[in-house]
């Protein structure tokens, strides 16, 4: 497995550089900081594959400025996962988004109870994107529990529901997603802007950000179903490499099983959502060149917690990726 150069620069964090400079006039402080001791070096050369960053993983060591003039410097061509307020940022470093924000994955498309709120901001994000030139919205299946009330970052435990809440059966939850989307999809395919359904582990419970027990759509042949099901080209999966390992595994044959179906691809290493070296189980590189064979066009967005120097890390992921 390829080995990144390290940066010039010793592992810091935002706090220990705004108290080095005494909290004179922090903001400005911190810029000029960064901008003389973080410098990344280009990772991309290539170039076949489209790389992207998620910002929510770095936002303890780079405020959404920082990470652009990152990603910029190492090649990538994306922040992703962003709020509309968001986009303006990003264009001014002539980056794109490659997926935005929209509802929450608690509470989504598979219970009739969240449909309206769903699609009312899957309308309002299509529209955003349009505006911004941006091509794909994330979406969600939700929890199978009928209340889906976990937006606190907790994960459920569905075997100890109170009295009065059930859980979503799949058959159900899936009917449910497929009449959703349907409700929306033509829309997207009007504004010319995809949809893509996330598949998310249940396994992983040890974080609320490594496993989401209880959402329903955690494989990826049951969300490849509500989008044969739904039928329109504007529709398709978020194939995120860590989650679809811990549930499904055998990625490649899932990859050219998916096709064109795939509309947007995350990676992190696996087991712990870390990065993408030897630690870890994953084989990146054949990965993405099974992204190639089946003509993907799409962005791979780089999605991992980190455990060491965040930019060496990311650095890493994207040399690795750049096949």
């Amino acid at each position: 497995m390829n080995q990144p150069q390290r940066s010039s620069s010793a592992p810091f964090h935002r706090r220990q550089l705004l108290q080095a400079a005494g909290g004179a006039a922090a903001a400005g402080v911190w810029t000029a900081l960064f901008a003389a001791q973080v410098r990344a070096e280009k990772a991309v050369v290539r170039g076949r594959i489209r790389q992207s960053v998620a910002p929510w993983c770095f936002a303890d060591y780079w405020n959404l400025e920082q990470l652009c003039q990152i990603a910029k410097e190492l090649g990538c061509q994306s922040i992703e996962l962003l709020e509309a307020d968001q986009f303006a940022t990003v264009k001014k470093y002539g980056l794109t988004c490659a997926i935005s924000n929209s509802h929450l994955y608690v509470q989504g498309m598979n219970n009739p109870r969240y449909q309206p709120g769903c699609i009312e901001m899957l309308r309002q994000r299509i529209d955003q994107c349009v505006e911004a030139g941006f091509p794909t919205v994330i979406t969600f299946t939700g929890y199978a529990e009928e209340s889906g009330e976990w937006n606190n970052g907790a994960n459920p435990d569905l075997s100890k529901l109170p009295s009065g809440r059930r859980v979503i059966d799949p058959d159900e939850g899936l009917k449910n997603c497929v009449a959703g989307f349907k409700k929306i999809v033509g829309y997207a395919e009007q504004k010319k802007i995809n949809l893509a359904i996330e598949v998310l582990n249940t396994r992983a419970s040890d974080h609320p950000m490594k496993g989401h027990p209880g959402y329903q759509g955690d494989h990826v042949d049951y969300c490849l179903e509500i989008v044969r099901q739904v039928g329109s080209p504007r529709l398709g999966l978020l194939f995120d490499i860590y989650h679809v390992q811990i549930m499904d595994g055998d990625i490649i044959r899932r990859i050219h099983q998916c096709g064109e179906a795939i509309k947007h691809v995350h990676t992190a290493g696996n087991p712990g959502r870390c990065e993408l070296d030897e630690k870890q189980e994953i084989n990146f590189p054949p990965i993405m060149k099974a992204l190639l064979d089946i003509g993907y066009q799409g962005f791979v967005g780089h999605e991992f917690i980190p455990t060491r120097d965040p930019l060496a890390g990311l650095t890493q992921a994207v040399r690795l990726c750049d096949v």
